[in-house]
């Protein structure tokens, strides 16, 4: 028999109660020998591998689920913006357009003034109140315009189309005639204003006074 097990034997003879003479009942975790000695500290539990699959399964299908219900949320707050700005410009259209449809009706009835009873000169009065009126309904609409009639000449808003001559040097690069005016929209610039532009040239040095008269008389004296 060897050493290990006469000491099992020992201690199960040890575990029989000497009164009763029955074996003692050990407690759950105990063994014969004393109680069950708890795992080593730092050891990991390790999760079976059908359980992980299942686990790591059910986390991925999640995550797709949520990746689609993000996508779907961009998508329709995308289609959402699109349509509130195309709302948004329509509106603003509409209500400029609406102004417009003044300036309109004020055309129509010029345009079928009877040329009979109507003078040139009322005709003229009537076509400045429409411009001055149309004018009005785009300021509101945040135009803006140019008319830069005797300013210095300005290349960021300003087109030269032809130049004159300047009549002084103060009037170099100033805006001599304006051929179209320019707009801007709410600062920006639509079309530059056509214009004229008078240009100064320094006249030439006139000659001496007297310089051919001394010349003449030098070569009047060396023939005598």
């Amino acid at each position: 028999m060897t050493l290990g097990r006469k000491r099992h034997d020992q201690a199960a003879a040890d575990a029989v109660d000497p009164a009763a003479g029955t074996a003692v009942p050990l407690a759950a975790g105990e063994t014969v020998g004393g109680p069950e000695a708890p795992p080593a500290a730092g050891s990991a539990v390790v999760e079976p591998l059908e359980q992980a699959l299942v686990r790591l399964e059910r986390e991925l299908a999640d995550w797709k689920d949520r990746a689609l219900r993000s996508a779907a949320d961009l998508e329709n707050f995308r289609k959402r913006a699109v349509r509130e700005r195309e709302e948004s410009w329509n509106r603003g259209q509409g209500e400029v357009l609406a102004k417009v449809l003044d300036v309109v009706d004020d055309l129509a009835r010029v345009a079928h003034l009877d040329p009979a009873q109507t003078t040139a000169e009322a005709l003229h009065e009537g076509m400045g109140l429409v411009e001055r009126k149309f004018l009005k309904v785009l300021e509101t609409a945040g135009l803006e315009r140019i008319d830069p009639a005797g300013q210095p000449f300005d290349p960021h808003s300003h087109e030269a189309v032809v130049t004159f001559p300047a009549p002084s040097a103060e009037a170099d690069h100033t805006v001599a005639a304006v051929y179209a005016h320019g707009y801007r929209l709410r600062g920006a610039l639509l079309r530059p204003a056509r214009v004229a532009v008078f240009t100064w040239s320094a006249p030439a040095a006139a000659p001496l006074p007297g310089g051919d008269g001394a010349g003449g008389a030098a070569g009047a004296g060396s023939a005598n």
